[in-house]
């Protein structure tokens, strides 16, 4: 990114001012060195729940998130507040359940859509951490609208580079000015596209593989900021589709003989390799002790599409079972967090907001409110309960929903009959216990019906498929 940095406007400063000076986010840490650390949170892109190493993944190498995982604590509760990509995106940057206001669909890549984006009535944790006196840059993957109002350089983040849509091509980098849409093969849905990328604002193309070009754009924005506070936000769009890797990637995983799981294990060494630049980067700066590293996926695996494993868990993305929000989830904080420790109760993405508010000694506006709670006291074996008493997931204006309580959890599909599972004895829902515990039922339905009454229609629906056939999308080039 260019260090121009693009002001987020000095009404940050009057809208945070009263803001406590300081919340002792780190009972005990306070006073320490690392109070106030470096932020960073990498989300992959409908990464599958096993698709990678440290959650058992045996075909697919990723030594560097593994590495990262070892370093720190895996969550093997980890949730993300949707099944699918813009509404997660929208619940990350805010730390409130994004149906409470609208943002439940994916928005068509419209720059004059003035409603199909990230209401600006909601704080980002980025407009937090700026009026904090963090330097905040995003990198990669948007998606949660394309209108000048909702661009990132617009919502607390100082730098930007990337695709302000739901996907790109991976090699293909039209000209300023120019867009050449292609849909989704099999659904026909415009919502990945070979248009420039952004920077602050200002189209710009790009050469080589996509991937690679946002993982060096995050390592210089830690190197130019290296003396700095700083929250990166990397938003990787790998491996979603379209699935496109570069031939030396694709050697890595020559033994596996499905040739679509072949390319989106490919993506996903692409997607290691950047996280292990970014990590060597501050080990290099000796910035790793004083800075929390954030790693998620934004939903399940496409299982039908990209041949995903979300392994042992029921469903894919887009569902309401575990594998469509039970996703591989990592905090690190060198030094502080205990490495490789597990944490086995349920925290949703959430929190990741709220955790680094509370680490920069701030916090959002008390309205409207947020879903989100710092979750640090509980990793660092501070703070022994729950840190959520319930989750909550609603999909399509409530078409489908789930509540989680404890070791409990009920969920509806359409017009299916509710079904009830006990995760800890059966973590793939295949034995529903509805005839079992009608008063269970009944408990988590009410608990669920009450959550709900708090929540607003969508404001707008996701793209739907093209009625026209797309033309044939031409074959990547040999890399």
């Amino acid at each position: 990114m260019s260090r121009t940095r693009v002001g987020v406007g000095t009404c940050l400063a009057v809208i945070f001012a009263a803001l406590p000076a300081s919340l002792d986010p780190c009972l005990g840490l306070a006073d320490s060195p690392q109070v106030k650390p470096n932020m960073i949170v990498i989300l992959a892109d409908d990464l599958g729940y096993a698709d990678v190493g440290f959650q058992g993944c045996r075909d697919i190498p990723t030594p560097n998130l593994d590495r990262l995982a070892a370093e720190g604590v895996r969550c093997t509760n980890g949730y993300v507040s949707h099944p699918f990509c813009s509404p997660t995106r929208a619940g990350l940057m805010t730390a409130r359940y994004q149906q409470r206001f609208g943002h439940e669909n994916n928005p068509r890549y419209d720059p004059k859509d003035n409603v199909a984006g990230l209401p600006t009535s909601q704080h980002t944790v980025a407009e937090v951490l700026a009026a904090a006196g963090y330097v905040t840059g995003a990198v990669g993957k948007w998606h949660l609208g394309a209108a000048p109002q909702f661009h990132p350089n617009r919502r607390g983040f100082q730098e930007y580079f990337g695709l302000i849509g739901g996907g790109h091509d991976y090699f293909r980098c039209n000209p300023p000015g120019e867009t050449n849409e292609y849909l989704i093969p099999l659904r026909r849905i415009p919502l990945q596209r070979n248009e420039p990328l952004q920077r602050n604002e200002v189209e710009e193309c790009f050469e080589g593989y996509l991937t690679d070009v946002l993982s060096k754009e995050a390592v210089s924005f830690i190197e130019r900021h290296q003396k700095e506070r700083f929250f990166l936000y990397l938003a990787y769009n790998a491996p979603h589709t379209p699935l496109q890797a570069t031939d030396e990637r694709l050697s890595r995983v020559a033994h596996i003989e499905d040739p679509v799981r072949k390319t989106y294990a490919a993506m996903i060494c692409a997607l290691d390799d950047g996280v292990g630049k970014v990590w060597e980067t501050l080990q290099n700066l000796g910035l790793a002790e004083n800075t929390v590293v954030f790693f998620l996926s934004d939903n399940g695996g496409p299982t039908e599409v990209t041949h995903s494993s979300n392994s042992p868990l029921r469903g894919a993305k887009g569902s309401v079972y575990e594998g469509g929000i039970r996703v591989p989830f990592v905090v690190t904080w060198k030094g502080v967090l205990a490495s490789g420790t597990t944490y086995d109760l349920p925290i949703i993405s959430l929190d990741v907001p709220a955790t680094a508010a509370a680490l920069a000694e701030s916090a959002f506006p008390d309205e409207p409110g947020i879903d989100g709670v710092n979750i640090m006291p509980h990793l660092l074996g501070e703070d022994s309960a729950p840190p959520h008493d319930t989750l909550f997931w609603r999909t399509g204006g409530g078409a489908s929903w789930a509540v989680r309580r404890g070791e409990w959890k009920l969920l509806r599909r359409g017009q299916s009959p509710a079904e009830l599972y006990r995760l800890d004895t059966d973590i793939g829902e295949s034995r529903s216990l509805t005839a079992a515990h009608p008063e269970k039922v009944e408990e988590l339905r009410a608990l669920y019906e009450s959550w709900n009454r708090d929540n607003i229609a969508p404001l707008f629906e996701s793209p739907r498929p093209a009625k026209k056939k797309p033309s044939p999308r031409p074959a990547a080039p040999a890399k």
